[in-house]
């Protein structure tokens, strides 16, 4: 047997999913532990001490321990996040940082690739459910922090560069992923060579396009498996799979269930509204 002991930087208390039902704000707290929250959708308005965030969708914040923070106004009604809270082992000494071999995180930024945290928060969520104690948790948020300080160091965008380019193709996969789409139909609309798209989307994102057209397939799935009535095969079509039992086994491979599974699952536990 070969064991391996890991000593990590971070130690989690919990987490947890907040869906909106457009009534009641965020309390007043102080907490001692750190909170790390991850916006799906919707506006998230919140105050630490006396700097306000306006927390978008694909955005994160990270509120420090013994700092008094509440929520501005109402949840919206379309407001939904994740949230975690942990805590920093004690041989990191400075408040707020992180060793500089390890990471460096922004109090409030956009993430690079938010259906990739979102993935990672909901793998987070599975874990907890398990109700058994281990490293994974810890392992997951570091991930997710690993996210948070990538887009922190990321150059400008410039509409002459490649990675503009990249952004363009990540923006129509967001809205034209239920049509045939692939990479030589993304560069015939960006007018740009297919090969040449592919290298600097994968630049970018460290995913290939189909990769990428796959996730936007999945998160679209996975929204109408709990909010429709539709049968397997319509749910297949509207997020723009051909091919039944091709699209149960791409959502298998992200999600880890076949999409009956997830529906009767996911969200039971770790939701709260209020």
């Amino acid at each position: 047997m070969f064991d391996l002991k890991i000593s990590l930087p971070v130690s989690v208390q919990n987490g947890g999913l907040f869906i909106s039902r457009g009534v009641g704000s965020h309390p007043a707290r102080e907490l001692d532990s750190w909170e790390l929250i991850f916006v799906e959708k919707g506006t998230l308005t919140i105050k630490e001490e006396t700097t306000t965030f306006v927390v978008g969708a694909g955005e994160s914040l990270l509120l420090w321990p013994y700092r008094k923070h509440v929520g501005v106004g109402n949840f919206p009604e379309d407001l939904k996040f994740y949230w975690l809270h942990f805590e920093k082992h004690p041989q990191i000494s400075q408040p707020g940082e992180l060793p500089a071999s390890l990471l460096s995180l922004p109090q409030h930024g956009k993430v690079r690739d938010p259906q990739y945290v979102i993935s990672l928060f909901r793998q987070f969520l599975n874990e907890q459910e398990a109700m058994r104690r281990s490293a994974a948790l810890e392992l997951i948020l570091l991930l997710i922090m690993q996210q948070l300080s990538v887009a922190a160091g990321e150059l400008p965008i410039t509409e002459n560069s490649g990675i503009a380019l990249a952004y363009k193709a990540r923006q129509l996969i967001r809205t034209q992923y239920h049509l045939s789409l692939s990479t030589s139909a993304l560069a015939a609309q960006l007018h740009c060579n297919a090969d040449y798209l592919g290298r600097v989307y994968r630049r970018a994102f460290h995913l290939t396009i189909t990769e990428a057209i796959h996730r936007q397939r999945v998160l679209s799935a996975e929204k109408l498996l709990l909010t429709d009535s539709c049968s397997l095969s319509e749910v297949a079509e509207r997020c723009g799979f051909q091919d039944v039992g091709y699209f149960r086994q791409i959502f298998r491979k992200a999600v880890g269930l076949t999409p009956a599974a997830w529906k009767r699952r996911y969200c039971k536990e770790h939701i709260n509204s209020d």
